[in-house]
């Protein structure tokens, strides 16, 4: 189960564990939302020592997500300015694309598809 819906559910059924008893034993003249008030402290308090583990499964899991998210900024980030990647590996420039075999060979009309010097495609 996921961690973090885990803690809620725990929170949320330990408020209603001191809920139901804060409403039922504490004096009939006082309001209701002051008891629901006095009841939500409680839980609160208890929440604090009694969900700890789950608490500290919710924060790891929330770090790691985030550190994910900030490596993975990261290396869009360098890949959009056009650098190596934060890890040292580097990107394939047109240098090292593979070539087609036949990117030589001159097709039906007689013109190859090597580019010249100045880039342009020779002519015929």
């Amino acid at each position: 189960m996921n961690p973090g819906l885990k803690y809620a559910l725990g929170r949320l059924g330990l408020f209603i564990a001191v809920a139901v008893p804060a409403v039922l034993l504490l004096p009939r003249g006082m309001n209701v939302l002051l008891k629901l008030m006095i009841a939500l402290v409680i839980s609160a308090v208890l929440a604090w020592f009694l969900l700890r583990r789950w608490r500290e499964e919710v924060a790891t899991r929330m770090s790691a997500a985030a550190q994910r998210k900030i490596a993975d900024r990261q290396r869009l980030r360098a890949a959009l300015a056009g650098e190596d990647e934060p890890n040292g590996a580097s990107t394939l420039d047109d240098s090292d694309a593979p070539r087609r075999p036949d990117a030589d060979r001159p097709d039906a009309d007689g013109r190859s598809d090597a580019a010249g010097p100045d880039g342009d495609r020779p002519s015929v």
